[in-house]
C-alpha cells in the first residue's frame, strides 16, 4: 500500500508559525477582525459573485481592504502600493515567512 506523502493542511509545523502566533493579540486591527461578522457578509455578497470568467477575489479579503481604505482614509491606488510595500518587506528582511513584528526594539 503507498502510502500519501501530501502535506496535512491541518497539521502545525514547529518551524512556520501561524501568521496569527506572529502577531500582538492586543492590537486594534487584530481585535476589531474578530468582532467583525465576517460570515455576514459572505452571505449577503455571494449572491452577487458568479463562477463564470476570472476567479473572484475572496470576499472577506475585499470588505477587509475597504475596511481599511476607509479606516486610514485612503485612494485605491495608496491601499494597494501599501499592502504590495508590506508583505514585499517582510519578504524583503525574513524570505519566506511573514512576520507582523519590527525584527528589532525601536529606542525611544
Amino acid at each position: 500500500m503507498i502510502q500519501d506523502k501530501r502535506p496535512n493542511p491541518d497539521q502545525m509545523n514547529f518551524l512556520h508559525a501561524d501568521l496569527l502566533d506572529q502577531l500582538n493579540p492586543k492590537h486594534p486591527l487584530l481585535r476589531l477582525a474578530d468582532n467583525i461578522p465576517w460570515d455576514y457578509f459572505e452571505t449577503e455578497f455571494s449572491p452577487l459573485y458568479s463562477d463564470q470568467g476570472r476567479p473572484a477575489k475572496p470576499i472577506r479579503l475585499m470588505v477587509g481592504l475597504s475596511i481599511l481604505k476607509h479606516l486610514e482614509d485612503l485612494s485605491d491606488e495608496v491601499l494597494i502600493e501599501r499592502w504590495v510595500r508590506v508583505h514585499t518587506n517582510n519578504y524583503f528582511v525574513v524570505r519566506r515567512r511573514f512576520s507582523g513584528r519590527f525584527p528589532a526594539t525601536p529606542r525611544t
